[in-house]
């Protein structure tokens, strides 16, 4: 048989390879997280039909002659650039700016994604369209250390944080330097105590020929002076176990803003809202004014992310030639950070695909007409004899 037949066979084999792979990525287009693919051709094995001689005295070398015995697929590669992003206002809609997979469990194994369509289950679980649970590490008391093992990222519906006990507040403003000596300014803050109730500290200031005395109802006291409006040493009160720092009062005329703020206690909070945040970050948000981080998602890169195998859903598995996970936090060791409320979109690229399509199209005809041809001259043989 002619070599020419089993290579048009063979071309049309390729090219129909190359029609299916540009058929699938047109098909995904609009995959979030989905990566384009390329077929590389390579040849066949050449037929040696004459070998090279080397130059003589008499007469020079001549080359080899080969005659190819077709063409087949290389490979096919997976294009890992970056798709655009797609605005959705979701917030746990995530994409990542820059190199880096998610983690998910599913199935007994852990793929890695770049589609961020996650939303919270029915048990608070972070999970993908298709049940997968991301992976990550949950926070212990607001904290986040090294060597934490990896988990299930999870919102704790209804996580009360406890209350903390006040221990100081401060005094700030101005006591107006005009205040007749026996006049008094009385002024109140709301502490909180270790179970979270709350009760008043009163420190009621006199006007004295010196300063200021300042007193509370249990009888503690602390003396406050200045000199051109400005205290000449620093001062405070201890009320109830209470520190009132009040070296930040000042004495000039004509101002009366005293006052008593920023205790560092507050009440018992539950969880009222969440956000993502560049980082991974789950930060959630408390009744009582608290934000704490509650878990951090955890994002992998490989030496060579061409070797990942598609695993569906928009989703790969590491193999022999990708290398190992490397893991680790967003934005750090050349992991991108995260954007919240946006996903990414597909980077197949149609006017590229389009082009293949009419290139693959057009190389199934060429490779059918060698095999008319070859077809034909078989024929012609087989009518040499009549």
């Amino acid at each position: 048989m002619l070599r020419s037949l089993f290579s048009g066979i063979s071309g049309l084999r390729t090219h129909q390879t190359m029609l299916d792979v540009t058929g699938n990525n047109i098909a995904n287009v609009n995959t979030v997280g989905f990566k384009s693919s390329a077929v590389q051709f390579q040849d066949s094995l050449s037929q040696l039909v004459k070998n090279s001689t080397m130059p003589r005295e008499d007469a020079g070398g001549s080359n080899p002659a080969q005659v190819g015995l077709g063409v087949q697929l290389a490979g096919i590669r997976t294009n890992f650039s970056s798709g655009a992003p797609q605005p959705t206002g979701v917030p746990t809609d995530l994409m990542i700016a820059g190199d880096g997979f998610f983690m998910v469990r599913g199935g007994g194994e852990t793929l890695y994604t770049r589609n961020g369509s996650f939303s919270f289950d029915a048990d608070g679980r972070l999970t993908t369209v298709d049940g997968a649970l991301v992976q990550g590490w949950t926070a212990q008391d607001g904290l986040i250390t090294g060597g934490q093992a990896l988990g299930d990222i999870t919102l704790p519906v209804g996580a009360v944080v406890p209350a903390v006990a006040t221990t100081r507040a401060d005094a700030t403003g101005n006591l107006p330097a005009e205040t007749e000596v026996g006049e008094q300014l009385v002024r109140d803050i709301e502490v909180y105590g270790a179970d979270g109730s709350t009760s008043s500290v009163r420190l009621t200031f006199t006007r004295t020929a010196t300063g200021w005395d300042v007193a509370d109802a249990d009888g503690a006291t602390a003396t406050v002076t200045f000199t051109d409006g400005r205290q000449t040493a620093a001062s405070s009160i201890v009320s109830g176990g209470i520190t009132v720092d009040l070296s930040t009062l000042t004495g000039f005329s004509d101002v009366s803003t005293l006052a008593l703020t920023g205790q560092d206690g507050r009440p018992a909070g539950v969880l009222s809202s969440y956000a993502l945040t560049e980082d991974g970050s789950l930060m959630g948000t408390f009744s009582n004014g608290e934000s704490k981080v509650l878990a951090r998602l955890s994002l992998a890169t490989f030496t060579n992310p061409g070797g990942l195998e598609k695993a569906g859903s928009s989703q790969f598995r590491p193999t022999a030639n990708s290398g190992q996970a490397s893991i680790g936090q967003a934005g750090s060791d050349g992991l991108g950070g995260i954007i919240s409320g946006a996903l990414e979109m597909s980077n197949v690229d149609l006017s590229q695909e389009f082009t293949n399509l009419i290139v693959a199209q057009r190389g199934f005809q060429a490779n059918a007409r060698i095999i008319t041809t070859s077809d034909e001259v078989l024929q012609e043989l087989t009518n040499l004899k009549r």
